[in-house]
Formats: C-alpha cells, sequence, structure tokens
C-alpha cells in the first residue's frame, strides 16, 4: 500500500488539482474539456502511466488516439521517457493508422486483399476521373473535387452505395460515379482514407468475433482531439469500448475547425447524452500564453453558441498588449510583419530571457493563397522560412514515381500506380496503348495489369484476348508491354529477399530511372538527391525484408499529413494556414488577413454553423501564440486580378481596447492616407456610395470595428439580410454611426461585391 501511494504521489505530484483528478478517475466514460495550453498530452500520458504503475493494467490493454502522426509520435516518446520498457505494449497511433492495421490482419473476412493500396487524395481524384469518363461525365460540367467530397461524406457517416440517397440531379451523377468508383478500388485491391474507417466499421459490425478480440485487448481506450472526430471514428470508439466502457475523450470544442473534412461537432457536444454515467473534468489552467492573449480568445468565441464555457486562466502574467496593424495592401501587410520580426530578433523572451530567433516565430493565415506574399518580402529581405502546406515531399514527382514502381510490386492491380509509371521513363507504350488497355480492363472488369497478362504478344497489331479486342499501335508497344511486366515479376520474385533500400536501389536501375534522372540537365541533380532522402526514410525497416515490411512502410508514407513535416529548423520563419497551426505553439504570432471575406471567409457568411466555425478558427489561432500577437489587415486586397477595399474583421470589434496596443505606440500600426482611402473603382456606381476620400480616419480605430448599432428609428445589425435596388441581396457585415447618419457596409453577391452604404441616401431594406 505504501509503495502504491508513494507510486501515486510521484505520477500526481506536478499536476493541478484538475489533471489530478483526470489521471486518478480511470473506471467509466469520462468527458476532458481540455482548453488550449492546458496540458493535456500531459494528462494523457500520466493516465496510462497511472494505469499501468498503480492499477496494475498490462500495456497491451491500453490504446490512446490521435489525428496526426506528429501527435501520436510525441506521446510515444513522452511515454517511453517516463515507462520505459513498459511503454512498449501501448499502442499509441492515428484513427487511420490503427484501422488499416487492424484491416491488414483481418480485412480477408470481408473479402479485403492484405495487400490492399491506400489510395491518396491524387489517387483518388485519378480514379474519380476515369469512372466519370467510362460513365460519359462531364468534367467541365461537375467538378472531381465535388463528386469526390461527396463520396467522402457519405462514407464519413457509414454510407455505401446501397444507403445513399438521391436528392439531386447532382446527387444521381454523385451515386454512379459512386459505385463505378467503388468497382475500380475493389479491382485493384485499394481503399480509400475513408474506407479504413468504414471498412473497420463493418468488420467491427459483421464478424462479432474480431470486434470482441479487440474489446478484450483495449480495455482502456483514450481519444485525443475529441472534437475533430467524425461519425465513423466515434461509432468505432463505441465498437472497442462496448464491453468495459472505459472511454476517455479528451477535446475542446471551441477548437473544432474540420467540419470539412466531415468532422462533427456533436460527437463532442452530446457526449454525456449519449454516456449518461459520464464525469466530466475542464482543464482551465493554461500554460503556453499570456492572461491578455488568453482574455482576448475568450472574448472573441463567447459569441459561439454550440460550446461548451469555460474560463482559461494563467500564471503566466498579464504579458505584451496585443498590435493591431493594418498595411494598404497584402504586399505592405508582408512587408511590415516582416520589418518587424527584424526589430523582434533584438529582443528577449520574457519567459526564457533568451533572444528571440526566426523559429519562435509563426505567420498564419485563412488561405494558402495568401503565402505568396509572404514568401516575395521573405525573398526581398534574404529572410530563411518554411511554408508549411506546400509541395509535400512525398507528393514530388520522383518520388512519386517511385512509390508509384514499389505499390505495383506489392499489389500489381493497382491501376492507379499502374498508370503512372508504365511509360516512365519512355518505353514505347504511348496514350493510345494504355486506353485501349482501359478500355480492356473496364470489358473484362480485370485489372490492367491481367489484360497485359492475357495479350499474345507475339501476334499482329491488332490483338484478341479472351474474344476482346484491343488495338496496339505497333508490335514493338506490345513488346514493351510484355518487358514491363516481366520486369515487375522479377522484382517481385527477389523483393522477399531485400530490405527497403535495396529493393527501391534495384527499382531505379531496373527501370532505368535513375539515369532518366540523371539525364535531366538541369534538375537532375536535385531530383536525385530527393530520391536519396527518400531512401535514408526506409532506415528504420533496414532490418526487415518482406512483402509485409513494403507493405508496412508504404501505409505509412500514405498517412503522413503536413504537419508531419514541419521541421524545428533554426532560424526559419513558419508560414502556415490556421487549419494547420491546430496542435502548434509559437512564442510570437502574427495572424494576417483579419478581414470580412477571409476570416470570416466569405463562403461562411450564409450559414450560422459556419460563422461559428470561422470563429473558432480565429481562437484556435490567437491561442497559438506565448507571447506576443500581432493582427494584420490590408486596407485594400487583391482580387482576381484588380484590387477592392477590404472591411476589418468582426473579431477585432470583440477584443476589449484594455488588451490593444495604442496606435501611438504601435510600430506596425499605419494609418490610411488621404489618397489611400478611396473606397470604390467607380464611386459614381449609385447615389448610396460613400466617398470617404476627403477624411483621415485611422482604419484600426476602434469605431470602425463597430460590431453593431442600435437606435429607435433604425435597427440595422451584422448578419442582417437586406435587399438594395440596384445591387439586390446582401448581408449587413458592419453598421456606424457616421456624421448624423449612418454607415452600413454590406457584402452583396459575387458581381458586386462589398459596399458602403449612407443609409439615408441608399435604397435599401432590410428583409424580415
Amino acid at each position: 500500500m505504501y509503495h502504491v501511494n508513494r507510486m501515486t504521489s510521484k505520477l500526481i505530484e506536478d499536476l493541478n488539482l484538475q489533471q489530478q483528478e483526470a489521471v486518478q478517475l480511470t473506471k467509466g466514460p469520462l468527458l476532458i474539456i481540455a482548453g488550449p495550453g492546458s496540458g493535456k498530452t500531459r494528462v494523457i500520458t500520466h493516465r496510462i502511466a497511472y494505469l499501468i504503475r498503480v492499477c496494475g493494467v498490462p500495456p497491451r490493454n491500453i490504446a490512446v488516439v490521435t489525428f496526426t502522426n506528429k501527435a501520436a509520435n510525441e506521446l510515444k516518446e513522452r511515454l517511453h521517457s517516463m515507462l520505459g520498457q513498459d511503454s512498449i505494449g501501448i499502442t499509441a497511433s492515428t484513427f487511420h493508422s490503427l484501422c488499416a492495421r487492424i484491416l491488414r490482419h483481418h480485412g480477408s473476412k470481408i473479402g479485403l486483399e492484405n495487400t490492399f493500396t491506400i489510395y491518396d487524395d491524387s489517387d483518388q481524384i485519378t480514379t474519380i476521373k476515369r469512372s466519370m469518363k467510362e460513365l460519359g461525365v462531364d468534367p467541365k460540367h461537375i467538378a472531381p473535387r465535388a463528386i469526390q467530397s461527396a463520396i467522402s461524406n457519405a462514407k464519413s457517416q457509414l454510407i455505401e452505395t446501397s444507403g445513399f440517397k438521391c436528392e439531386s440531379y447532382f446527387d444521381e451523377v454523385v451515386l454512379r460515379v459512386f459505385h463505378r468508383y467503388e468497382e475500380l478500388l475493389t479491382l485493384g485491391s485499394g481503399v480509400d482514407f475513408d474506407d479504413l474507417l468504414l471498412k473497420t466499421y463493418s468488420l467491427f459490425k459483421n464478424i462479432p468475433s474480431v470486434a470482441h478480440e479487440y474489446q478484450d485487448r483495449f480495455t482502456y481506450l483514450m481519444i485525443d482531439e475529441f472534437q475533430d472526430t467524425n461519425i465513423a471514428q466515434y461509432e468505432i470508439s463505441k465498437q472497442l469500448s462496448d464491453k468495459h466502457h472505459n472511454l476517455c475523450v479528451v477535446g475542446d470544442p471551441d477548437q473544432s475547425i474540420y467540419s470539412w473534412r466531415n468532422a462533427d461537432i456533436r460527437n463532442i457536444l452530446t457526449f454525456q447524452r449519449d454516456n449518461p454515467d459520464t464525469k466530466v473534468i475542464s482543464l482551465e489552467e493554461n500554460y503556453r500564453s499570456t492572461q491578455t492573449i488568453l482574455d482576448a480568445a475568450q472574448h472573441i468565441i463567447s459569441s459561439n453558441k454550440k460550446r461548451i464555457k469555460k474560463s482559461l486562466w494563467t500564471n503566466n502574467g498579464i504579458g505584451y498588449p496585443i498590435t493591431i496593424g493594418e498595411g494598404y495592401n497584402e504586399n505592405e501587410e508582408a512587408d511590415i510583419v516582416l520589418k518587424t520580426i527584424q526589430t523582434l530578433k533584438q529582443k528577449r523572451s520574457i519567459l526564457t530571457g533568451q533572444r528571440y530567433t526566426l523559429n519562435d516565430i509563426a505567420i498564419m493565415y485563412r488561405v494558402n493563397a495568401q503565402s505568396r506574399a509572404l514568401e516575395d518580402v521573405c525573398l526581398k529581405y534574404s529572410i530563411p522560412y518554411q511554408l508549411i502546406g506546400g509541395i509535400k515531399f512525398y507528393q514530388r514527382q520522383e518520388i512519386r514515381d517511385i512509390i508509384g514502381f514499389l505499390r505495383i510490386v506489392l499489389n500489381p492491380d493497382d491501376d492507379a500506380a499502374l498508370s503512372r509509371v508504365i511509360n516512365v521513363p519512355a518505353r514505347g507504350i504511348g496514350k493510345k496503348t494504355v486506353t485501349g488497355l482501359v478500355q480492356l480492363s473496364m470489358e473484362l472488369n480485370l485489372s490492367m495489369f491481367s489484360v497485359i497478362e492475357l495479350i499474345d504478344h507475339d501476334s499482329s497489331s491488332e490483338i484478341d484476348a479472351m474474344s476482346h479486342t484491343i488495338k496496339i499501335p505497333n508490335l514493338r508497344s506490345s513488346r514493351s508491354l510484355k518487358t514491363f511486366v516481366e520486369m515487375i515479376k522479377t522484382i517481385q520474385v527477389e523483393a522477399d529477399s531485400l530490405n527497403l533500400a535495396k529493393l527501391i536501389t534495384i527499382i531505379l536501375d531496373r527501370t532505368g530511372y535513375k539515369t532518366y534522372i540523371l539525364g535531366d540537365p538541369d534538375r537532375g541533380l536535385e531530383r536525385w538527391e530527393n530520391i536519396q532522402e527518400f531512401i535514408n526514410s526506409t532506415e528504420s525497416y533496414l532490418d526487415n525484408s518482406s512483402i509485409n515490411t513494403l507493405s508496412e512502410f508504404l501505409e505509412s508514407i500514405a498517412l503522413v499529413n503536413d504537419i508531419d513535416n514541419l521541421q524545428n529548423q533554426k532560424d526559419t520563419i513558419t508560414l502556415i494556414t490556421l487549419h494547420q497551426a491546430k496542435g502548434l505553439e509559437f512564442p510570437i504570432v502574427f495572424i494576417i488577413g483579419m478581414e470580412e471575406g477571409l476570416l470570416p471567409h466569405a463562403r461562411s457568411m450564409d450559414k450560422e454553423s459556419e460563422l461559428e466555425e470561422e470563429r473558432r478558427l480565429a481562437y484556435v489561432g490567437i491561442t497559438r501564440a506565448k507571447e506576443r500577437l500581432y493582427l494584420m489587415r490590408a486596407f485594400r486586397r487583391g482580387f482576381r486580378g484588380g484590387s477592392e477595399p477590404s472591411i476589418p474583421s468582426r473579431y477585432l470589434s470583440e477584443i476589449p481596447d484594455n488588451l490593444i496596443d495604442k496606435p501611438s505606440q504601435s510600430s506596425v500600426t499605419r494609418f490610411a492616407s488621404t489618397e489611400d482611402t478611396e473606397l470604390f473603382n467607380n464611386p459614381s456606381e449609385t447615389a448610396g456610395s460613400l466617398n470617404r476620400s476627403s477624411k483621415h480616419r485611422s482604419h484600426t480605430d476602434k469605431h470602425t470595428f463597430a460590431h453593431s448599432v442600435e437606435s429607435p428609428e433604425l435597427s440595422f445589425r451584422t448578419g442582417d439580410k437586406v435587399i438594395h435596388n440596384a445591387f439586390g441581396e446582401g448581408l449587413v457585415i458592419n453598421c456606424v454611426p457616421s456624421g448624423g447618419d449612418f454607415e452600413l457596409t454590406v457584402a452583396f453577391k459575387v458581381d458586386h461585391g462589398i459596399k458602403r452604404l449612407l443609409l439615408s441616401l441608399a435604397p435599401i431594406r432590410k428583409v424580415k
């Protein structure tokens, strides 16, 4: 007993009271509402250590699931540091990795080969385009990406083709493509990301013995970032915990920002209703940010309705006030940011006392396109940066080619990979030949590789295969196909006795790819270095040589995401979208583009649920900052080759004055000049347009950000729908007093954009 008490004390002595409670509550469902920077990873690792060291739970009976490989690897490292050898049996992985592993072992019970290929986003689009072409669906009328999104949304809700409901012409087209897409996946022994979840759910549902095996195995299940789960992931969680009910979920509804990936915030909001005996603990002490940053974030998020209230606080002190800055356009905005960064390098951290490095700084934005101006200015001032979300390493052409060859060695029925490399390097197999193979593949319901095996390669240019005819332009094409198949088969035979590095080397030599790459006079050496780095990435597999090892390797790189490539490079600014910044932290954060139409994004204006998610996105960005926060906007921003005036984001008006650095004290705040305040390219377009070019007024003035106005005569609020006689329907995004009148800022439909109108002159009325 003394030993247990001493062990308990050691495991919880450095935790606050709420964290201690979360660690020691081990039985039954538990919901941990973890605010940003509240030490949730620490709670998860200490809870696992408590289960093993105090409760005596075998490590193999514990599973913890999160959403990125980076987070999963961090958990493994921390657990190993705490538990040593006891951490080896713990399952710590992403949802998709866990499901892929389960399907490798048991997928055959539902007709899935254990050598299945995981189709990434590019493979999915390629296969959907092929399906559309075979069905005669014009990609100019319906975008392949829209169909892929609809299919993904259905699968995330556990809807297969048999349960897909058609309520429109678009739905009917989606269903037709969905059917053929699934046929092609099955034909090529492939699964997409959503299938990893859907098929695991189906496996557990239809083969109870497998479900029972994993229920007995994982007597304790923890899910991190629970607010980001979709319906399929939540249902799998229920299946796994159905026997012991020891399901602990950790998350924060205020950080749910992935509905476009089919994340469903209702999972965390209704968890208590689904599990009536749930215990709830809120982690509110923040160990990351200053109180000023936390107060700003809380004032912004408090307007949301779909949330669980909490009050963040910290012992880190008040900290620096928040700086709100403005540039004339996106180029000046970027220039101001980079100049400010140069001055910050001379300052010291209030928490560590060390001088800031570029590595301490992140510049965040709503959409990838905003990085262009930042990159230009970084190059101008020779400031090194890393761009998260650019061309991923594993998406580079030469790397995808090598991966394509590896996939065919593992699974020759993988048509997506075959189509990519069958004539790379050029081996006399042209587009007409490939088109013929695709056509015959469809007619025979066979993979392209199987079709090639059936062809009589010694016949004439018109070749009969099982009563079907494929036209080969010449005998050379036919022989090239035969040579290609024989080459792959030879490599397959050798693959079982080679480690991955040697297998890749053989592929480079046998396929002629090495000669092909080095023959490129412009980028050959650079691309060859990328291939060498790819070979280095197989280092952890060097001691193994088998097809199973190849399968594991391909699975690991298929599930890599942008954040996994984030490097802690010295003196490098991080340029990153707000979505990708989730889970990260930096001493200094700049958020650019704090404007209506960007944050919140224009696409979110019509739906309250989407506006709430945009607010959560702003909250996430702000709470990434530890010490200093800069919120930047441009007075005018480029749009479709032109330039339009922008409106300050509504979130700026929700930050109290006492938290903001006054303009006179700010080194980055800019006042618009007389010439800069022209609001419209053609201000005389209508009598209601307001030309304020003669006024000297700071666009960072608090009044500019007024959220709403009340008047006995008038009652216009942000969010009101209106109709203008000339511009049609619009949405009020700002309303402020203006010289005895009222100035409305209205976002009209695309043709008219954003207008500022004097209410006394504008022919406008509110839609009730």
